[in-house]
């Protein structure tokens, strides 16, 4: 039964671009069959508290002597890890806070990002390696080669290097950029070009949702 989970950080309820391309993943992922399903986790809605101890970083055997941990917070690290494992495909909406990631999404990844757990360590182990992660990020600016900002994106390349290069995934970015031109006068000329941009978006996201859960 092919599973998909989709993580949703947008502090925008009602009009998020980020939200409408996981949604709009999530819907293209059901319509290839009744066995195909999706957990939903809303970090936003439900956020996941701050990692309350840094031993948590650590598989439990490499925890300094006497460690202990909270119980609570390591039951819910055990959770969200197996939710993760458990997942065919992973959609991620990334929106870019401030040059960089919401808080609550960063909170997620410091519970499953595990050393000696999700991440070799004293082990080779990569649980996650070869799971396929589409990023959704977008952007009120654009920050690619020849724009005014570009190299400024703090957002996609740490999940990139989280989720790729650490946990082995198989990362996959979409960027619907200049989300802000109906909004920012001074950003009204590059309404054409943000239009253009969550179209293209919008058909990235559906082939990929299509293809990963074939």
């Amino acid at each position: 039964m092919p599973q998909l989970l989709q993580l949703d950080s947008s502090a925008n309820l009602e009009t998020s671009v980020s939200r409408e391309l996981t949604r709009l993943f999530a819907d293209t992922w059901r319509r290839r069959g009744p066995d195909h399903t999706v957990i939903e986790r809303d970090l936003h809605r439900a956020p996941v508290p701050h990692l309350r101890d840094a031993e948590l970083h650590y598989a439990p055997r490499l925890r300094a002597p006497g460690a202990s941990v909270d119980p609570a917070a390591e039951a819910l690290q055990t959770e969200l890890i197996a939710e993760a494992r458990s997942a065919d495909a992973v959609v991620i909406g990334a929106p870019m806070y401030n040059w960089s990631l919401p808080s609550t999404l960063k909170a997620w990844i410091d519970y499953v990002h595990v050393l000696g757990t999700t991440v070799p360590f004293d082990t080779p182990d990569q649980p996650f390696a070869g799971t396929p992660v589409v990023v959704i990020s977008s952007r009120g600016l654009a920050y690619g080669p020849g724009d005014p900002d570009e190299g400024l994106d703090c957002t996609v390349p740490p999940l990139q290097q989280v989720l790729g290069t650490s946990l082995g995934m198989d990362v996959t970015v979409v960027t619907a950029e200049y989300t802000l031109a109906g909004r920012i006068p001074a950003l009204e000329s590059m309404a054409d070009r943000s239009a253009a941009s969550l179209d293209a978006a919008r058909e990235k996201v559906q082939r990929l949702a299509h293809d990963l859960g074939a």
